[in-house]
């Protein structure tokens, strides 16, 4: 139980990382991400929340020009965006010592323009400037479901909501990486509280260390 966790120190949670929560629309990323990133500062840990898309110009030519872009120009303006995330949020939050909460990384682009045929390894290569997760966690969804839960909000790039076909490549994708222990899956139908707990489970067990005094 995460209550367990109250009062302790984790030293290896104040010395700077990058968590990272993926999956698909509808998954709940961004409402897990947020409370994670608060029951860690509950526990003592410095804990900041960010997420992809991040740039606010990249975000709106992707989101005003979309429909024209093709999944090669995707792939270089997501990465594009990642490369700025990286170097102006992520780098400097871990250097001052923070528990970075992204939701989204380079696993989404691997899922969503890997189900559109762009090459995996190609999208790999563009994206070694990247600083490797800690842990990264997958959020486990039926597609379906996950559409039905986005029926009254929209993510940044409105248009991958649309198309159920790749939702469900991208998912196929996701579950692969988790084969590949790239992903630690977690169980995303269930209770929100639920999930949110077996998340911060997972964190606490795989990266805390206890200090003592």
């Amino acid at each position: 139980m995460v209550s367990c966790y109250v009062g302790r120190g984790y030293s290896s949670l104040n010395s700077g990382a990058l968590i990272v929560i993926e999956g698909i629309d509808g998954a709940g990323k961004t409402s897990v991400s947020k409370e994670v990133v608060s029951k860690l500062n509950d526990l003592g840990v410095k804990a900041v929340y960010t997420y992809e898309p991040y740039t606010p110009f990249i975000v709106e030519i992707m989101s005003k020009y979309w429909d024209e872009l093709d999944p090669i120009m995707q792939t270089l303006l997501m990465t594009a965006d990642r490369y700025y995330h990286v170097k102006n949020v992520i780098l400097p939050y871990i250097q001052q010592g923070f528990t970075v909460v992204s939701d989204r990384y380079y696993y989404s682009t691997l899922a969503y323009q890997g189900a559109q045929g762009v090459d995996i390894n190609w999208i790999l290569t563009l994206n070694n400037f990247i600083i490797k997760p800690t842990i990264a966690i997958y959020l486990d969804v039926e597609p379906t479901v996950g559409l039905s839960r986005k029926k009254y909000s929209t993510t940044k790039i409105r248009q991958l909501e649309s198309d159920l076909e790749l939702i469900r490549r991208a998912r196929n994708i996701y579950l692969n990486l988790v084969t590949r222990g790239e992903l630690l899956l977690v169980n995303a139908m269930t209770d929100f509280k639920v999930v949110v707990n077996e998340v911060l489970e997972v964190i606490l067990k795989r990266l805390s260390r206890p200090t003592t005094s």
